[in-house]
């Protein structure tokens, strides 16, 4: 049996890692990198090295700038414990959904010595071959980390016999304060610093990841929300050609990036709180990452919209290191040969809208102050559509067409024009139980599953959410292996074209249907 057989064997049954013995190999294995050896610990015959390096801090001189190399070590170096992880606001549980959806999001403190990975493996056999799936975490690009409990591979590399490594990066104004106005040539692409530090990692797992029993020419990267437009801004970057080989978007279609001029007007606004001179920029890399943090969340506070995510920092099209918006006019040229994974949830904004209790005529309100004279036209078809769904819910259906889809559809539809490589999409509508259900099928509610994390607060762990889990992870799974999600716990899925439109639907069936829903794609 070859090794691509076993794969797809064990993906089909789900036993794959089973066939070796949970305590056969060292409880503490060592795996030498280019840098220096990395001692992990094995889990249910799972290695797990965590808070292993790809570049130096980013403290001092080199905040701002691009990810320097790690210098390497002698001896061996434990990779045992979770790295700092990127400053940032604290997670807000007050509502419901948040603490859903942010529980233990970060197990470790904040701080500058953050640009590390985590990875799991079956094994660490130079000669295995795995597939790899490099997961970047949500939160937009100011919050979350690759520590988070979302973001745990062990789970996956057991189910699908993969390597999966999870990421962190700079976020917020350590990583995308554009700086090139005020600091001339050294500070060029410190706009998009954070961005280069993903490249960096993939940088370090096209070196390394054989060492971990990982095969460096089948390298998925996808993520979810704020991982899903990293993906998409990736796939627009020179410098990450030939890093990775297939990518996935999952409800985070980004088509555009911070334009160079508003970056340079936030980055004045930053300097003005700070008080320092814009000839004095250097002096940024002295101040204490706390007071950086307060100066960004005061700036946040003043202009962005109430109950909206923080977005005053985002990668700038620099010219250099991402020369134009990723995926407008059209999809990127540079990474036309990579086949993608398109994907939304039917209620994604259900997390952003409160009022659980909207009555019919709210409903009607909610659309006039979006739609305007064609509002009476929106509300007769998604009632149509869902005759027994609440109005909350059909709001929040109404907003995520008009946002989250509408870009998916867009960039779904600019790969397939390129013809390069394949694209397929998916859509969940199966709802969240949590809360009674009465988010619906909300943004991230397939996250967990994508990795075969079956427990997800989200999610639950009935015989239905597991069999999904099942479902998704294998798709993403045989991706990362083949570079095409057929496998045996779905439906023939073909791939997407401007033609037929075929879509995955992870409902209570799992089916393929041609341009689902397209009424609301045409409407929007």
């Amino acid at each position: 049996m070859t090794r691509r057989t076993a794969i797809a064997a064990g993906i089909a049954t789900g036993v794959a890692s089973l066939a070796g013995p949970a305590f056969g190999s060292s409880m503490f294995p060592v795996v030498e990198t280019a840098q220096g050896k990395l001692r992990g610990m094995t889990s249910g015959g799972v290695q797990i090295f965590r808070g292993i390096s790809y570049a130096a801090s980013t403290a001092g001189a080199n905040r701002f700038m691009p990810p320097q190399p790690v210098e390497p070590w002698g001896g061996v170096r434990d990779a045992l414990h979770w790295s700092e992880v990127a400053p940032q606001f604290p997670g807000d549980r007050r509502s419901t959904y948040a603490d859903l959806i942010m529980v233990d999001r970060n197990p470790s403190g904040m701080g500058e010595d953050m640009l590390s990975l985590n990875l799991w493996t079956p094994g660490s056999d130079h000669n295995a071959k795995r597939p790899v799936i490099v997961v970047l975490h949500g939160g937009g690009f100011y919050s979350g980390s690759g520590n988070s409990v979302g973001m745990d591979g062990e789970q996956m590399a057991r189910f699908t016999d993969s390597v999966v490594i999870a990421v962190n990066h700079r976020l917020g104004a350590f990583g995308f304060l554009h700086l090139a106005e005020f600091g001339g040539e050294d500070f060029a692409t410190s706009g998009t610093v954070g961005m280069q530090d993903i490249v960096a990692a993939l940088g370090w797992v096209r070196e390394n990841v054989s060492a971990f029993g990982g095969d460096p020419e089948r390298v998925l990267v996808f993520g979810q929300s704020g991982g899903g437009a990293k993906t998409s801004v990736l796939m627009a970057m020179p410098d990450a050609r030939g890093r990775f080989q297939r990518a996935g978007v999952m409800s985070g279609s980004a088509l555009r990036m911070m334009p160079a001029e508003l970056a340079s007007a936030t980055a004045k606004r930053l300097l003005d709180l700070l008080e320092i001179a814009p000839g004095d920029v250097r002096k940024l890399q002295e101040v204490p990452w706390v007071t950086l943090l307060e100066a960004q969340a005061k700036l946040e506070a003043a202009y962005r919209a109430e109950g909206e995510a923080p977005g005053a920092f985002a990668p700038v099209v620099d010219g250099i290191t991402l020369p134009r918006h990723p995926w407008d006019p059209d999809a990127p040229a540079i990474s036309s040969n990579i086949p993608m994974i398109v994907s939304t949830v039917l209620d994604e904004r259900s997390y952003r809208m409160g009022d659980f209790d909207m009555t019919e005529e709210g409903f009607v309100a909610f659309a006039r102050e979006r739609l305007g004279d064609r509002a009476e036209d929106a509300v007769a078809a998604y009632r149509e559509e869902d005759p027994g769904a609440k109005p909350f819910l059909l709001a929040a259906r109404l907003d995520s067409d008009r946002t989250f889809r509408k870009g998916a559809f867009t960039q779904a539809e600019r790969k397939a024009a390129q013809g390069d490589a394949s694209v397929w999409t998916y859509l969940w509508t199966s709802p969240s139980p949590a809360a009674d259900g009465q988010f619906g099928a909300v943004h991230g509610i397939d996250v967990a599953p994508s990795l075969y994390n079956t427990r997800g607060a989200l999610n639950g762990s009935s015989r239905e959410a597991v069999k999904l889990a099942a479902a998704i992870a294998s798709s993403w799974a045989a991706f990362a292996a083949n570079g095409d999600p057929a496998n045996d716990r779905v439906p023939v899925w073909p791939a997407y074209t401007q033609d037929s439109r075929n879509t995955l639907i992870f409902g209570e069936e799992i089916a393929v249907r041609s341009d689902p829903r397209a009424q609301f794609r045409r409407f929007w």
